[in-house]
């Protein structure tokens, strides 16, 4: 994972010497959502079918239903008991579910497994993605009518998911100039997302780690985010499952909580400095969590089947 580390560095010292401002995160972001991302899932889903990838399918939807079940019953009973203002709650709420699974995931799952991880963490996000655009909405705006539910499905996650799907259960496949094209524009969101990040982490104040460093409950939730829930995905070692689908769907679990999060809290009214001190501390911790979380995969890996 070095390299994510030195990647996400050139992010961090390119934005404090200014070569970056708050409007060119703002691009890059808008550039992986909207373009590489989508062309590097379908690129990543354009593969032969088999029976072997359909039994592939069918356990990394299984275990994403597990966790994301765990997670939004731990984070919904949590939510009740918190003493938190109820602008804060949504917050508490959705940085316990939600993880980045965009772009440090597939950043990590791509630098450790190449285009056959992506391919695992692309069907493993499928109930990931309806969910953030259903369920992440609901948490934020339970009082409001006005939301506009059709939303769902006009992000291009979901549509490029859906599209490679399609063409992966189908006797269908692109041109090879459109593949090509694809592959060359998806090969930049791993490093556009760790630089992303580093700029991100460079316009955090001390004054802030201070004020919401002291919250109880962003801590809960970053330890439930990072290590806990995660690892409750250990269950399925004790069945038939391939050693690389668990390695992928733990280690997507396990990434920190999303800058999703951040955008709703704005977009709905709710505490924004909550929602990104929640995100950036998660984001931090994630570089000490994730190689521990890989070295308790390394450990385990003779009692995981193959």
């Amino acid at each position: 994972m070095l390299p994510l580390y030195m990647m996400a560095m050139i992010g961090f010292t390119a934005r404090k010497l200014r070569v970056f401002n708050q409007h060119a995160n703002q691009v890059m972001t808008q550039l992986m959502l909207y373009v590489t991302l989508p062309a590097l899932i379908l690129f990543s889903l354009q593969t032969t079918y088999s029976i072997e990838l359909l039994i592939d399918f069918i356990w990394l939807v299984i275990m994403s239903i597990f966790v994301l079940s765990l997670s939004v019953f731990i984070a919904a009973r949590l939510r009740k008991k918190a003493a938190l203002p109820n602008e804060q709650k949504s917050v508490y709420e959705s940085l316990i579910i939600f993880g980045n699974q965009g772009f440090i995931g597939f950043a990590v799952i791509h630098i450790l497994m190449a285009e056959q991880g992506i391919i695992y963490l692309t069907i493993f996000n499928i109930c990931y993605l309806i969910l953030i655009w259903t369920y992440g909405i609901y948490i934020f705006t339970m009082h409001d009518r006005s939301v506009n539910w059709r939303m769902l499905f006009f992000n291009p996650g979901i549509l490029s998911t859906l599209v490679g799907v399609c063409m992966l259960f189908l006797p269908l496949s692109w041109p090879d100039i459109i593949l090509t094209t694809f592959e060359d524009v998806g090969k930049m969101t791993v490093p556009l997302s760790m630089i992303l990040i580093g700029s991100f982490l460079a316009d955090i104040r001390i004054k802030d780690f201070i004020q919401y460093g002291k919250n109880k409950y962003i801590w809960i939730a970053a330890i439930l985010k990072l290590m806990i829930i995660p690892l409750s995905l250990l269950v399925f070692i004790f069945l038939p499952v391939p050693r690389s689908l668990i390695i992928v769907a733990i280690l997507t679990a396990a990434m920190p909580s999303a800058t999703t999060t951040s955008v709703y809290a704005q977009k709905f009214g709710a505490d924004t400095s909550f929602a990104s001190f929640g995100v950036i501390l998660t984001t931090l911790l994630c570089f000490i969590t994730l190689p521990i979380i890989y070295t308790i995969l390394q450990w385990i890996q003779p009692f995981i089947s193959d």
